[in-house]
C-alpha cells in the first residue's frame, strides 16, 4: 500500500479539515472520531506519512516511534480510561478493513468491550 497525501487524515494534518483535538506535539495528532464505536473513541496518528504500523515501525525515526506510543499511554492516562479498561487497536491492511490508509490507533474505552474478536 503506497502513501495517499490526499488520505483524510493527511487533509487534517494540514488543516485543511477540523477535528476534535485531544493531545498534540510535534510528532502525534489525536482526535475523537467523527464515528465513535464506543463513549470514547479517539483516533493517534503521528503527523509522518505512514501507511501501516509495518510501515511505521520499518521507517520512523527512533524518536517517531517512541514518541507516538508515549503518546498513546498519556492520552489513555489524560482520558481517564485506564482504571476501567480500554482497548488500543491498530488496523493493518484490507482484511482487517483499515479505512484511512495513513497509520493510526484506536482507543477505545467507556463501556464493555466483549470478547477482541469473533471466534472462527
Amino acid at each position: 500500500m503506497v502513501y495517499d497525501p490526499e488520505n483524510i487524515f493527511a487533509k487534517i494534518l494540514r488543516g485543511e479539515l477540523p477535528c476534535d483535538k485531544v493531545f498534540e506535539d510535534d510528532t502525534v495528532l489525536a482526535f475523537r472520531d467523527i464515528r465513535p464505536m464506543t463513549p470514547v473513541h479517539v483516533l493517534v496518528i503521528p503527523k509522518g506519512p505512514y501507511v501501516s504500523l509495518d510501515d511505521f515501525s520499518a521507517n520512523a525515526s527512533d524518536a517517531e516511534i517512541v514518541g507516538f506510543y508515549r503518546a498513546v499511554g498519556n492520552i489513555a492516562r489524560d482520558l481517564g480510561v485506564l482504571k476501567d479498561g480500554c482497548r488500543f487497536l491498530a488496523n493493518t491492511g484490507e482484511d482487517a478493513r483499515q479505512e484511512v490508509p495513513h497509520f493510526h490507533m484506536h482507543i477505545f474505552a467507556g463501556r464493555d468491550l466483549g470478547s477482541m474478536i469473533k471466534r472462527v
